[in-house]
């Protein structure tokens, strides 16, 4: 379950199939682990399919860059809105006005959609829910993962900040191979990071 905009920056970023994979060692919780993936932010699109040109990326992460609320900070903004919701997905948002932290929350049997001001932390156009019922299968269940689960969204956003040095830009889940990972971009120098943590109890049985 990961935003379209998650997917456009990680297009761009890695469409040459990156120029570095690393397999690192990380204190998530044994025995989580974390590929990172990088690629110089310098690049230009590899292919006409490319949801984002270069220039669309740089003002996206020069907007980022000046954002005053941090993308862990508007985790918890949103979650603050309904007692008991933790974060599904999230991803910074340079392109609406104001610039806009886009944030899906699940709580019990419903799914909130919040969008975030990056400079005030302040919820931008109310909110809208829907019932958790409405998702697609493998949505449904990767949430019921994501609930059962003792790590949160937000500590796979810490580790992959300390591990890259860099700020997350957005932030979901994927599944692969029936593993349930965290992804999570991070923007860190002038390079976009992709860091992928497999928290301990995420395979499906």
């Amino acid at each position: 379950m990961t935003t379209g905009r998650l997917h456009a920056l990680r297009h761009w970023a890695f469409g040459t199939r990156l120029l570095a994979i690393a397999l690192i060692a990380l204190p998530f919780a044994t025995p989580a682990h974390a590929i990172t993936r990088s690629t110089a932010a310098a690049l230009t699109p590899q292919d006409n399919d490319t949801a984002l040109d270069a220039h669309t990326v740089r003002r996206e992460l020069d907007s980022f860059q000046a954002a005053q609320i941090s993308l862990r900070k508007a985790m918890a903004i949103a979650e603050a809105l309904h007692t008991g919701s933790i974060t599904a997905d999230i991803s910074f948002d340079g392109a609406s006005e104001p610039a806009v932290y886009r944030v899906k929350t699940m709580q019990q049997d419903r799914i909130w959609r919040h969008a975030i001001d990056a400079a005030t932390g302040e919820v931008v156009g109310g909110e809208a829910a829907a019932p958790l019922k409405s998702l697609g299968t493998e949505d449904r269940d990767n949430l019921a993962v994501l609930r059962a689960l003792r790590h949160r969204l937000a500590d796979a956003v810490r580790v992959a900040e300390h591990t890259t040095s860099g700020k997350a830009i957005s932030g979901g889940l994927m599944r692969e191979r029936g593993k349930l990972n965290f992804v999570i971009v991070v923007l860190a120098g002038s390079d976009l990071k992709e860091v992928i943590l497999e928290p301990p109890g995420a395979r499906r049985r």
